[in-house]
Parts: C-alpha cells; sequence; structure tokens
C-alpha cells in the first residue's frame, strides 16, 4: 500500500472473522476501496500518527472514518479513542465503536471519551450485514465532515 494514499476507512479490529464480515459487506456496496485493517491498538496509533512502520505516512492523510473495536491486545480501543480525540490534529475524524460489549460502563466511558456512535455488533450474520452497509452509507456517503 502506497502509504500516503486517501485512507477512507481505518478498521481496527484483532478478531479476523469480524474484520472479513466488516470488509465484505463494505466491499459489496464499494464502501471498502480504501480500507486499511490493523489487529492492534498500536498499529492503529503508528497509523493514525505516522510513527513505527508508518513513519513513511504524513498526518494529513487522515482516514475519514474509523471503525474501532474496545477489546485488542496491546492497547485496547479506549486507549486508542482517547488518543485520536485528545489530539487536535485528529479529534475530527468520526470514530464509531464496533464491538461486542452491551456493558453500560463502557458505552459511557465511550461517549465520554469523544466516540461518534457506538454500535454493538448483532450476534447473527444478516443483522451485522445490516449494521455494516447502514454504517458506511451513513458516514462516508450521507455525513457531511468539517472542511
Amino acid at each position: 500500500m502506497n502509504q500516503n494514499a486517501i485512507v477512507d476507512i481505518l478498521l481496527i479490529e484483532d478478531n479476523m472473522n469480524d474484520a472479513e464480515l466488516t470488509i465484505r459487506q463494505l466491499k459489496k456496496y464499494n464502501l471498502a476501496n480504501n480500507l486499511v485493517h490493523v489487529t492492534d491498538g498500536e498499529e492503529a496509533l503508528d497509523f493514525i500518527f505516522c510513527t513505527g512502520n508508518y513513519t513513511g505516512r504524513t498526518i494529513d492523510k487522515l482516514p475519514k472514518l474509523i471503525l474501532l473495536d474496545i477489546q485488542m491486545p496491546k492497547i485496547n480501543g479506549q486507549e486508542v479513542l482517547l488518543k485520536v480525540k485528545s489530539d487536535p490534529r485528529t479529534r475530527v475524524i468520526p470514530v464509531v465503536m464496533l464491538t461486542s460489549s452491551k456493558e453500560d460502563p463502557d458505552i459511557k466511558k465511550c461517549y465520554a471519551l469523544g466516540a461518534n456512535s457506538y454500535i454493538v455488533k448483532p450476534v447473527n450474520f444478516e443483522g451485522f450485514a445490516e449494521a455494516i452497509k447502514n454504517l458506511g452509507f451513513y458516514w462516508l456517503l450521507l455525513n457531511q465532515p468539517p472542511v
């Protein structure tokens, strides 16, 4: 991948099955042309802030949308969310928590940290597929980001 290519979606998901389903659904509706998938919070922060393996990137090529799981190795989703929303360069990126946690404290904390949306992954395939389709259409086609 060209490190300075436009990135529409940064998918941060350690569960490969969930990642594959998400990518497949986004591709089905032509919403995954410029998608990058990383599997842990540390790699996500490296990608976003152009450090580690991503030092060749420039921070002005920010993702249009971040899909973020909470439970991940190395650095969890809430820590990634905090860092993204605490930095003036990245705080405008919409961050959608896409997780299996229905725990009220998780939901409240994510919104307090600046999450733009919190979606609990449906258990069945049809529900998950519909949620991903709607998510992609809304955040990439309908939502108007700050200029």
